[in-house]
């Protein structure tokens, strides 16, 4: 087992490193120059979209709204990696690592902007609903169905089963640690709350998530604002240190520097996960009048969850003057950092937030399995033995230690992602035409465009996007 784990770490360092990063960073600047930087130019009206996707009149029964779809994948997206990820990237990388998470965070946006953009653009009739995502546009898009089944295996085995035994296993060590619980109870309870969110479809998931992140992240948010403002006059210093530690280059010449900013980009990119083709599984279940509105809203969810969310964690950290001497790293380290900060509260708000960060990657990660089991087979008899297989894989991810299996995870991870970074270059053209046809109608006058299949050049197989007046999507 150890020459298995070894062999696997050794296969995960290459492909991460030296294959993945590259093709992520590279396409992401290529889009962001194709979109004629898209996620600069369209900020504001990112949060105006975001704003109407959360109104009452955009949750139709049955349906899910744009902002319902923001929630899914955001609460797949943040996890405990917003909290012990940031700590050991500091750690690791120093101070400096922050900033290159930032940079790549941004890049990474334009990446967003499109994969989610052809899901909606490629996505399926689901009864009242809709999904889709990279399987469903690998299919339509490309003609390649073997691509995408391939897809949905190690989206299914690295989401729906791996990576959420992991999160469990994150939440039964945290509240063992903090409040001494039983690891089985903390496991049986999870597996009853996850039981009766995935059960009910992704109308539940979403209702589920909308009440989760938006709560969740505000309250984390407003502690580090907290924090941050009772140490406004360190802020200048933290700043400074960022940047000076991120260019610094007589690190360069002595060879630091390069591992600084690979810690950086990789949290950067593994944490937000633009361009790796989960997210556009749930910015497929939105219900809109044209695709850019949710490819504009997952490209926010890129910022949400890297230049916010894992900011506030990389500012609470660094305002610690003990961040450097006290040995820790991860998720003890932030938890050290909150309670010098706010008291012996900290390390209880740390676990509820690891509690419900995790949960919601769970019910995020879990649908991410469900459409693709539904890409590869409509039988529903296989999609309740995959629900139950990921309720199995919660109770023992709370009880066990798996460090081979989220080793195997990001190994099958990082060939999802190639898989879907080829797909994306290929197919990106469509998500700038549809991107110019947005703008053009923007600028016409018209307040809410409406997409037409017909107008984009070349563009088949839209199940979704035909030419009917009454149509209303």
């Amino acid at each position: 087992m150890e020459v298995l784990n070894k062999l696997v770490l050794s296969a995960n360092n290459f492909i991460w490193t030296y294959i993945l990063i590259s093709a992520l960073i590279v396409l992401g600047l290529y889009f962001t120059v194709k979109t004629n930087f898209v996620q600069f130019r369209y900020f504001k009206e990112m949060f105006r979209l975001l704003g109407e996707g959360s109104s009452k009149e955009a949750k139709k029964e049955g349906k899910v709204s744009s902002f319902q779809a923001f929630c899914i994948s955001t609460a797949s997206r943040v996890g405990t990696g917003n909290i012990a990820g940031i700590a050991l990237a500091v750690v690791a990388g120093g101070p400096g690592a922050v900033f290159w998470m930032w940079l790549i965070a941004l890049i990474g946006s334009a990446s967003g902007f499109v994969e989610s953009t052809l899901a909606q653009i490629f996505k399926v009739k689901n009864g009242n609903a809709f999904r889709g995502g990279p399987a469903y546009y690998m299919e339509k898009g490309l003609n390649k169905k073997w691509m995408g089944v391939i897809f949905s295996i190690l989206i299914t085995i690295s989401f729906g089963f791996v990576f959420n035994a992991v999160q469990a296993n994150t939440i039964s060590l945290a509240f063992n640690n903090a409040f001494g619980a039983n690891k089985l109870v903390i496991g049986i309870i999870l597996v009853v709350l996850t039981g009766l969110t995935i059960f009910g479809g992704v109308q539940r998931i979403a209702k589920v998530s909308e009440v989760i992140v938006p709560v969740l992240a505000g309250l984390y948010i407003l502690v580090a604002l907290f924090i941050v403002i009772t140490n406004i006059g360190q802020l200048p210093g933290v700043f400074k240190l960022i940047f000076t530690s991120a260019l610094d280059f007589r690190s360069a010449s002595m060879g630091t520097m390069g591992g600084m900013m690979l810690i950086g980009i990789k949290r950067g990119l593994f944490s937000n996960e633009a361009g790796m083709g989960s997210a556009p599984n749930a910015a497929a279940t939105a219900d809109t009048t044209h695709p850019v509105k949710q490819g504009l809203i997952q490209a926010l969810g890129v910022f949400t969850d890297t230049i916010v969310i894992c900011s506030c964690t990389a500012f609470i950290i660094l305002l610690y003057p003990g961040y450097q001497s006290s040995g820790l790293s991860g998720i003890e380290l932030t938890q050290e950092a909150l309670t010098a900060h706010i008291g012996p509260i900290g390390g209880t708000f740390i676990a509820v937030c690891i509690f419900l960060f995790a949960f919601s990657s769970i019910v995020g990660n879990y649908y991410y399995g469900e459409s693709n089991i539904e890409f590869m087979s409509e039988n529903k008899s296989i999609l309740n033995i995959f629900r139950v297989g990921v309720v199995c894989m919660v109770l023992f991810g709370s009880l066990t230690q798996v460090d081979i299996v989220w080793n195997l995870a990001d190994l099958f991870m990082g060939l999802m992602a190639i898989i879907n970074l080829i797909a994306i270059a290929l197919l990106g053209k469509f998500a700038f035409m549809a991107l110019n046809d947005y703008t053009e109608q923007k600028k016409s006058g018209i307040k809410d465009p409406v997409f037409r299949a017909s107008s984009i050049k070349g563009l088949k197989n839209t199940e979704c996007w035909n030419d009917k007046p009454e149509q209303t999507m």
